[in-house]
Formats: structure tokens, sequence, C-alpha cells
């Protein structure tokens, strides 16, 4: 039978994760995020959009909250059959989908800022009723204009410690599985200076992975704001400005090319469209061959998105 008990603390750590990173962001904004809650024109899930928009230190922001249980649609099916779970295509429409789960991306206005993603989740595949899958999911990755190595240390040794909490295995495979998920091929280097990232992970028990999540959502604020802090106030060019728009055209490729999350809410019935595309910057550049100049800051980091660095 479905376990509601441990949906319903899951869902209580997913809410309590997005309730503190959001504060932490409203915290460094010194207002507010808007909160926008809505519900599934079938009634079987709802979420809340904390979005800020035109900030001072947050150019474009949200964090969302989702939670869900439906059908699972053919093309969902075969996604996850793909992805090796067991769907039993001659009972499709008895197949239900249930996922909770908060995601965020902030882009700051500061081009010294870095961008900052992360999305946890946990999902079960459910058969007449009956629990047949289960799963966690997600991760954070870190998308810099122009690069603090320090940053970049401070960044992955939360998330080391985070994961740490489950399994001291865990942070090296899924750091290379961040930096393998978030190359972009057609431009041939990574959307950021990664992190980690973790998909289907059942292999420890369903207690142990919750406390992991909120480990790791809880460590943001370890990070991020003392990011926000450092930089804020760091003056920049409009050069810096045209090459951050530059990067937040890459980072839109990645989104539309390859982004499984992208992908899973287009392919969702009735999906909320404005928290799918959440993500996107409010102002992104695209400028025929622009290469930056071979010595200068922003080619010291093309040159580590080429070439994926361990930090720690």
């Amino acid at each position: 039978m479905v376990d509601l008990e441990f949906r319903e603390r899951v869902k209580a750590t997913i809410q309590h994760v997005q309730k503190v990173i959001t504060e932490s962001l409203e915290a460094e904004e010194g207002s507010e995020f808007m909160k926008d809650s809505w519900t599934r024109k079938d009634g079987n899930g709802y979420g809340q959009a904390n979005i800020i928009q035109g900030g001072k230190v947050f150019e474009k922001g949200g964090v969302n909250f989702t939670e869900l249980e439906i059908p699972l649609s053919a093309s969902l099916a075969l996604s996850m059959s793909e992805r090796g779970k067991n769907i039993d295509k001659e009972k499709l429409e008895s197949h239900k989908l249930y996922a909770v789960g908060v995601s965020l991306v902030i882009h700051p206005r500061n081009p010294m800022i870095p961008t900052i993603h992360a999305n946890y989740r946990y999902m079960e595949i459910t058969l007449e009723g009956e629990k047949k899958e289960w799963w966690f999911a997600g991760g954070s990755d870190l998308t810099p204009y122009y690069l603090d190595e320090e940053d970049c240390v401070l960044f992955h040794s939360c998330l080391k410690e985070a994961m740490d909490t489950a399994n001291p295995e865990f942070y090296p495979i899924y750091k290379k599985e961040c930096d393998n998920y978030f190359w972009i091929k057609h431009r041939g280097f990574s959307r950021g200076v990664g992190g980690v990232f973790f998909d289907d992970v059942n292999t420890l028990d369903r207690e142990t992975l919750l406390a992991m999540i909120k480990s790791c959502g809880e460590s943001f604020v370890s990070y991020y704001p003392q990011m926000v802090q450092k930089h804020r106030d760091e003056p920049f060019t409009k050069e810096n400005r045209k090459w951050q728009k530059i990067r937040r055209g890459h980072y839109v490729e990645y989104n539309l090319c390859y982004d499984r999350g992208t992908k899973f809410g287009l392919m969702t019935p009735d999906a909320n469209l404005e928290a799918i595309f959440m993500p996107m910057p409010l102002a992104a550049k695209w400028e025929y061959k622009y290469i930056p100049e071979e010595g200068s800051p922003e080619h010291r980091l093309l040159e580590v998105l080429r070439n994926p660095r361990d930090w720690i």
C-alpha cells in the first residue's frame, strides 16, 4: 500500500526547505518575494511559487514547491521506461505518478554574483494503488559569470558535507554526474562549475535519503547568502553586463535543449507553464561570433567550463 504518512513527512520537509531558502533570499533582497499559489485544473496537484522579479539584488528568480499525483501519460511512461522503471504497458492507464519537490533558480543583478540552481524531489509510481517504484532526485549547480575560486570551493564543500550525512561515497559520484549532466554539447563546455546531480536514488533506506535532501536543501544558507554579501556591491561595467547576458543565453540553450525538468514539465498534462519557464532569466543575449579575448576574465572562465575541475 501507499505510505501516506511518509508522503506527508516528505512534503513537510520539502516545504521546510522552500521556506528556509526563501527567507534567506528575502533577507538579502530586503523585501518579501511574491507568493503565487496554484492548483491543477484536474485537482490532482498544487504548488506555490515564491517569485522575485526586477529586484535590487535579484533580477529574476523563484523558489517553487509542487506536489502532484497524476495518471501516467504515454510520453511520461516512455521516458520512465527508458530510465529503467518497471512500467506494465498492458496496464498503463492504471499507473499513477506521485511527485513532490522544490526547485529554485536565482539570477542576480550584479554579474559578480553567480546564478544558482537547485532542486530536490521524491517520486513514486503506483499501480492500482500499490507502490511499485520510488526514488529521490535532485542536486545543485553554480553558474558564475566571473570565476571566484573561493566561492567554488565553499559551494562544493557545503554540498559534500550535506551528502556525507547519508554516504561519504555519494559526493564524488554525483559530482561527476553533475559535470556530465550540465554539459552543453553543442558548445563544448559546461553550464557552470558543477555541484552535485543525482537521479533515481533508492539504494539506501528512505529515511536516510530524506534526511540527506533536507541537509542539502538547508546547506543553501551556508554558501549562497555569503556569496551575495561578498559580491553585491562590487562595481561592474557595461562589458561585464554584456558577458552576463551572453552566459545567460547559454543557460537558456541548456534548459531548452537538454534539461530533464523542462522536458518532464512539458510532458505533464495541464502543467503550470509559468513554473516550468521560471528558470529563464529576465534578460539574455546572443551576439554573433562573440569570442572573449584570450587572457581576459571571461576567457579564464571559459577555460574552466571546458575543463571541469575537482574543487575539493
